[in-house]
């Protein structure tokens, strides 16, 4: 089901990114020469509005084709190449764009519905579903070795006459650890649907700043906005997870390139994957919060000035209007190729770390 639950995701976010660039280019006179649900082998198509509409095996993502959109018929009509840089730009960031859109109406309805948010004074009182979740874990603690996974839910310790202790804050459970430091206790913990029972002994005298059982903690639950607001704290929502995700990415490559480390937490395609596995088991509110976060990494990531990249396109672009001319269409090629080439290797990088993680 993780699986499945991963590439309808996937197609949702890939396809409204292709849909940006295909309407777009539609209305700006282009061609669109085929719009392809999943990727080739085809299975079968249809043309409408002179467009073919193919549905492909691999039934994940998609992609968009645009007549003269590699810089050939730059004479014809209808061609990508020949329309002006303003129209060819709008019709690039047209794919960020989309992304952004669906990330803003998740957004929205999930506040119209309650999101998920840690809670602190402000937003404590009208939140439902509350409860005491895992925020980090530190390595070679006693939570690590036990198998505690970030997002689990504490549901209580299990006392020895069986009764269940449970807890409404923070505080109160760190107290009750601290107390049972050096003992075993049997912790209860709630991950997705399903009860976990773990027995482990709290440290006596942890390291700085990890605590007893080498966890994070933040109380947590459902936030809802008032039905007249909750267009605007979706779009607040948006600003906020750009800023962040922007940020993060700064720091990730600035990390890689200047300090040639990689960023430990960084997560690939199966860390996703297992992220909207859970993200679906915890109920559908917390996997349109993930979906929409996914979208606007698509968004901030593709907008980047990268080669291989929307955003490198429209360097290209920006290169042409300075100079007056285009520059040549093998150097272009030549410069995606080798872009492609290191963001291949770099997903490579990251999926293997991921299989080490996980496997």
């Amino acid at each position: 089901m993780t699986i499945l639950i991963f590439f309808i995701v996937l197609s949702v976010l890939v396809l409204a990114h292709e849909y940006g660039h295909y309407i777009t280019a539609k209305r700006a006179g282009a061609k669109v020469e085929e719009f392809g649900f999943g990727f080739p082998p085809k299975v079968f198509s249809i043309t409408r509005g002179g467009t073919v509409f193919s549905f492909n095996l691999i039934p994940f993502g998609g992609f968009v084709k645009i007549f003269g959109e590699s810089g050939e018929h730059k004479n014809e009509a209808g061609s990508f190449s020949s329309l002006k840089i303003s129209k060819r730009a709008k019709i690039i960031c047209a794919g960020v764009f989309m992304n952004l859109v669906l990330a803003y109406v998740l957004l929205s309805f999930g506040n119209l519905l309650g999101r998920p948010m840690v809670l602190d004074e402000g937003n404590v009182v009208g939140a439902t579903n509350i409860k005491i979740q895992i925020t980090s874990i530190a390595e070679n603690s006693p939570a690590s070795n036990a198998g505690i996974k970030i997002g689990d839910t504490i549901a209580g310790i299990r006392l020895a006459d069986s009764t269940l202790k449970t807890f409404s804050e923070i505080s109160e459970f760190r107290s009750f650890i601290e107390q049972k430091s050096g003992s075993e206790i049997n912790l209860t913990l709630v991950r997705g649907k399903e009860n976990i029972d773990l027995k482990l002994i709290p440290r006596v005298n942890p390291p700085a700043n990890e605590g007893a059982l080498g966890v994070a903690l933040a109380k947590t639950g459902l936030v809802r906005s008032a039905w007249y607001l909750f267009w605007w704290d979706g779009l607040k929502d948006l600003g906020f997870m750009v800023w962040m995700i922007s940020s993060s990415l700064f720091l990730f490559f600035k990390t890689l390139f200047v300090e040639g480390k990689m960023m430990s937490g960084i997560t690939g395609p199966i860390g996703i994957a297992s992220l909207t596995g859970e993200a679906y088991s915890m109920g559908m509110i917390y996997l349109i919060n993930l979906v929409a976060i996914l979208s606007v990494n698509l968004a901030v990531l593709n907008i980047l000035p990268f080669p291989a990249l929307d955003g490198g396109r429209l360097v290209f672009l920006a290169i042409e209007k300075i100079k007056g001319s285009p520059l040549s269409q093998k150097f272009e090629n030549t410069v995606n190729i080798a872009g492609f080439i290191l963001l291949l290797a770099l997903m490579f990088f990251v999926t293997w770390k991921d299989i080490v993680k996980f496997f």
